[in-house]
C-alpha cells in the first residue's frame, strides 16, 4: 500500500511518447535512420537503378525520334513512335543481314590478330627488360584468367548482359509511349507546392537528355563511316569491322577513342609497316575531325560539358558500376548538370515558384 506522503513524479518519463523532448528526439532519428537506410538501399539496388536509368536513356531517343518525325508527319504520337522503332528495327535486321557474315568472320579474325600482336609486344617488351619473362607472364596471365571464373560464370554473365539489354528496351518503349504518364507520377512523389518547379526540372532534364543523346548519334554515325571509308581505302583489314566498333564506342567519348585507336593500330600493323602508319593517320586524321569540327558544332546544339569533367565521371562510374555504368556516364552527368543549374537558379530568385509549365508539343 503507497503512502502518500512520498513524492512522486507526475510528468511524462523518456519512455512515453506524449513527452514533446522524446517525439523531437524521435523525429530527428527517424530522419537520419531514414537517410541510412536509403544509401544501403542505393548501394544494395544499383544494378536495377542502373537498369531503371538505361531504360530512361533509350526512352529519350525514342522520344527524341517521335518528336523529330512530328516536324514532318502530323499524326499522332503512338503512330510515329510506331514508325520509329519498325524503323530501327528494319535498320538493325538490313545491317546485321547485309553485315552478318562478313562481320562474323573479321571477328575471328580480330580475336587472332590482337592475340598475335599482343603476344609480339609480350615478348618485345620481355627482351627489352621492361616485363618479366616470358614464363611469368604466362602465370600472370594464368592467374588473371583464372580469376574470372569458370565457363559458367561467363555464360551466366553473358544470360545477365542479354537480360539486362531487354529490361532496358522494354522499360524505354513504355515509358515512351506514355511519358506524361511517368512525369506525373514523379510529380506527385514530391510535395504538393514543389511541383511546379519540380514539374519545370523535368521538363528541362528530358529536353537535355534529348540534345545530348540526339549529339552522341551524329557523332557516332560520322566517325564510323569515315573510319570505315580510310580503314578501306587504305587497304586495312577488317575495315567493316573497325568501322562498326569505332561508330558503337564512340557513345563513350574519350575512352571510347581510345580503344578504338588501339585496336586500329593493332590490326594495321598486323598487314604491315606501311597499312600500320595509314591507320595512324586515319585515327588522327578522323579524330581531330571529329573533334574539331563535328563536336563544336554538336555541342553548340545540344550539351556543352567540359572533357575533363566528363572524363572524371567516366573513370568514377566505370569503377563504380563497371561497364554499365561507363556507358552511362554523360547522362547521368548531364541530368547532375542540369539539377545543380536548377537549383542555383531557385537560389538567386529566392525560391519563387513559377508555376507548373504547360505541355510542349509532343
Amino acid at each position: 500500500m503507497s503512502d502518500p506522503d512520498l513524492p512522486v513524479y507526475r510528468g511524462a518519463g523518456p519512455s512515453e511518447l506524449r513527452d514533446p523532448l522524446v517525439r523531437q528526439e524521435l523525429k530527428r532519428a527517424s530522419v537520419w535512420l531514414g537517410l541510412a537506410a536509403a544509401m544501403a538501399l542505393v548501394v544494395l539496388l544499383i544494378q536495377p537503378l542502373l537498369i531503371i536509368f538505361g531504360g530512361l536513356v533509350f526512352a529519350s531517343m525514342l522520344d527524341g525520334g517521335v518528336r523529330l518525325l512530328g516536324r514532318v508527319l502530323p499524326i499522332g504520337r503512338g503512330w510515329r513512335l510506331l514508325i520509329v522503332v519498325v524503323l530501327t528495327i528494319g535498320f538493325i535486321a538490313g545491317t546485321v543481314y547485309l553485315t552478318g557474315v562478313q562481320v562474323a568472320d573479321q571477328f575471328a579474325q580480330l580475336r587472332a590478330t590482337l592475340e598475335i600482336q599482343g603476344a609480339k609486344l609480350v615478348g618485345w617488351a620481355s627482351e627489352h627488360g621492361f616485363m618479366p619473362g616470358r614464363a611469368d607472364v604466362n602465370s600472370i596471365v594464368q592467374q588473371g584468367l583464372g580469376s574470372f571464373g569458370r565457363l559458367t560464370s561467363f555464360v551466366s554473365s553473358a544470360v545477365g548482359a542479354a537480360a539486362s539489354l531487354l529490361m532496358v528496351l522494354v522499360i524505354g518503349l513504355f515509358v515512351a509511349m506514355e511519358p506524361r504518364l511517368y512525369e506525373r507520377g514523379l510529380q506527385w512523389l514530391v510535395p504538393s507546392d514543389m511541383r511546379g518547379e519540380f514539374a519545370i526540372t523535368i521538363d528541362r532534364m528530358a529536353y537535355t537528355m534529348r540534345r545530348l543523346l540526339a549529339g552522341r548519334l551524329l557523332g557516332m554515325l560520322v566517325e564510323g563511316v569515315l573510319i570505315w571509308i580510310m580503314l578501306m581505302l587504305g587497304g586495312v583489314p577488317m575495315a567493316l569491322l573497325l568501322g562498326i566498333l569505332a561508330g558503337i564506342l564512340a557513345f563513350i567519348p574519350n575512352i571510347g577513342a581510345i580503344v578504338t585507336g588501339v585496336l586500329m593500330v593493332a590490326v594495321g600493323f598486323s598487314a604491315g609497316i606501311n597499312t600500320g602508319y595509314w591507320a595512324i593517320f586515319t585515327y588522327f586524321l578522323v579524330q581531330n575531325f571529329d573533334g574539331y569540327v563535328v563536336i563544336p558544332m554538336v555541342a553548340r546544339r545540344t550539351v556543352d560539358m567540359p572533357p575533363a569533367l566528363t572524363l572524371s565521371s567516366q573513370i568514377l562510374a566505370s569503377t563504380l558500376f563497371g561497364v554499365f555504368g561507363l556507358a552511362l556516364a554523360d547522362p547521368m552527368v548531364a541530368m547532375i548538370k542540369v539539377a545543380l543549374e536548377r537549383e542555383s537558379e531557385l537560389a538567386e530568385r529566392g525560391g519563387k515558384a513559377d508555376g507548373v509549365p504547360d505541355d510542349p508539343p509532343a
